[in-house]
């Protein structure tokens, strides 16, 4: 039997991988984890579900709905990607990883048909997650959609619940290139007679929205309606969101006792019962250091109005980004009165640091290239005084090299 590290290497390298190549990986059918649904029994069916999407929040919204479950005392799965420092933090129940030992023989189980297939590797990875969570029979699952949604691997559920938090401009090149193409992609996860909670009501996109719903008799929420605020321990104003969003959506589920001090409380302990990482997660002190895995302009928009709102004497930032980004959409977002580090994230998408600090000098950039994340940290660190503050960021591969 192969040792977990080489079964996931095994996985990585073997077949497609969205977050390594990038648009060759994407799989616009339903046709292969349907199949392996079909081989592994179908587990899906085994348990209840609720369905996350989204541009941004659709993670930190997972988690939170998932610890309000947990603090309600179900035993609740979780699906998320991509993970920061292992492949096991992609399934959980109750905050605990997956075995390493469920992923090695999941995958030597089924590797000849996987093979055979020619599955995806997040394709796999969602068939293995519904494999666990049914016959460690938890209560429900919060799956997080992938990529888009209506044709996401995750897509053969029929949730109690499915949520979408807002709609921005990522993945364009697989997604499509207007707001309504990209909402109606996000909106493939409404099911008929399902109830649907919307994040953010955005003009752009509503309609798109209320059109699928009615198509699909589902009732729908617009969570931003509501004046309901909610305190959360993820740090960062633009949580709050997030939190509404989520206690919105338990509010839909039917079938579950969940009451309002158990939203409360469960949105207060996020990262102790779900082992959270990456999001505006403070690294240090003194020099402060700051990362946050956002990455797209809407994210990016949102965690540097945050950044912009700290004391201190000088901001230094760590930036690295991946090759398909589009940098003008995101560069003129960080602010000019900061030193830069320039790096690259260590995947094959990466963008060369001297590349990025080139495309940054038009934008009135300036600093140094550095060898790797953390080398340009290990600098920004010893430039630093203790008054100023180090945010490290632009990619989710940048943050998983530092926390």
């Amino acid at each position: 039997m192969k040792t977990f590290d080489e079964t996931v290497n095994w996985m990585f390298t073997q077949l497609p991988m969205y977050q390594r190549q990038g648009k060759t990986a994407f799989k616009k059918d339903l046709t292969n984890i349907s199949a392996l649904s079909g081989r592994l029994g179908n587990p899906h069916y085994k348990f209840k579900t609720i369905h996350v999407g989204g541009t941004n929040g659709k993670g930190s919204t997972s988690h939170m709905i998932a610890s309000i479950l947990q603090e309600a005392g179900y035993k609740v799965g979780l699906y998320t990607s991509p993970h920061l420092k292992s492949f096991t933090e992609r399934i959980r129940i109750n905050g605990e990883e997956i075995p390493e030992d469920y992923v090695v023989e999941f995958i030597e189980g089924n590797r000849t048909f996987l093979e055979n297939q020619r599955l995806s590797f997040f394709e796999m990875t969602v068939g293995l997650a519904f494999d666990y969570f049914a016959k460690e029979e938890v209560d429900i699952a919060v799956i997080e959609v992938g990529l888009g949604g209506r044709l996401d691997s995750t897509n053969i559920i029929t949730p109690e619940v499915s949520v979408i938090t807002n709609i921005g401009w990522d993945h364009m090149d697989m997604l499509g290139d207007t707001l309504p193409k990209i909402a109606f992609e996000k909106a493939g996860i409404i099911k008929p007679n399902v109830p649907v909670v919307i994040g953010e009501r955005q003009k752009a996109v509503e309609q798109v929205f209320l059109d699928k719903a009615k198509e699909c008799i589902a009732k729908i929420t617009f969570a931003s309606d509501s004046d309901t605020n909610y305190q959360t321990d993820l740090l960062g104003d633009y949580q709050k969101k997030n939190a509404k969003t989520a206690a919105a959506a338990l509010e839909k589920l039917v079938g579950f006792d969940i009451s309002n001090e158990q939203i409360a409380t469960g949105l207060q302990n996020v990262v102790r019962n779900t082992n959270l990482k990456g999001r505006w997660q403070i690294l240090g002190e003194n020099p402060k250091i700051i990362c946050d895995t956002a990455h797209n302009k809407e994210g990016l928009q949102m965690v540097m109005n945050q950044l912009k709102s700290q004391s201190y004497e000088e901001l230094h930032i760590v930036l690295g980004v991946v090759a398909d980004k589009k940098l003008k959409d995101i560069l003129t977002l960080f602010p000019k009165e900061a030193n830069y580090y320039f790096c690259k994230p260590d995947v094959p998408r990466g963008l060369p640091a001297a590349q990025l600090k080139e495309e940054a000098l038009h934008f009135g950039f300036e600093g140094d290239v550095y060898e790797s994340v953390t080398d340009a940290l290990l600098a920004a660190k010893r430039k630093s005084k203790v008054n100023d503050v180090i945010y490290v960021g632009g990619s989710t591969f940048v943050v998983a090299e530092v926390v």
